[in-house]
């Protein structure tokens, strides 16, 4: 995830941050939140795939019981840090993007069947759903 504008283009569009600590809090808020929702074989390995003091928030968290759907965990997120629904939904695609990068396809595939619906969409592919 960048925290810094360069290279001319409109980082924006790629995650980008004022600060640092805007960009850290995002990756906290978003992870601690993934934390909640992640159980299994799939939560240990993610920890594995992440920077030290990522795992640590992502492992910090003790996993619900009810996991949350992918816009419940945006709106759960958004009530927690107080930000609005689009800030926020901003935050986690930024920070599952940055995931993302860190583990690879395979491990989001798995992640993505174990949640609820509505992830696909905020690590950044289509929500496929069975056919009826």
């Amino acid at each position: 995830m960048k925290t810094r504008r360069g290279g001319g283009r409109d980082d924006r569009y790629e995650g980008a941050y004022p600060t640092r600590e805007r960009a850290e809090e995002a990756v906290r808020l978003v992870l601690s939140g993934l934390g909640r929702q992640l159980t299994g074989d799939e939560r240990v390995d993610l920890a594995r795939c992440l920077p030290r003091e990522a795992a640590r928030v992502l492992t910090a968290q003790i996993p619900d019981p009810q996991p949350l759907t992918g816009w419940a965990f945006v709106k759960d997120l958004a009530a927690r840090s107080g930000a609005s629904l689009a800030t926020t939904r901003w935050d986690t695609g930024s920070v599952f993007a940055a995931v993302t990068a860190h583990t690879g396809p395979d491990l989001i595939t798995r992640i993505l069947h174990q949640l609820p619906t509505g992830y696909a969409l905020l690590f950044g592919r289509a929500e496929l759903t069975p056919a009826a």
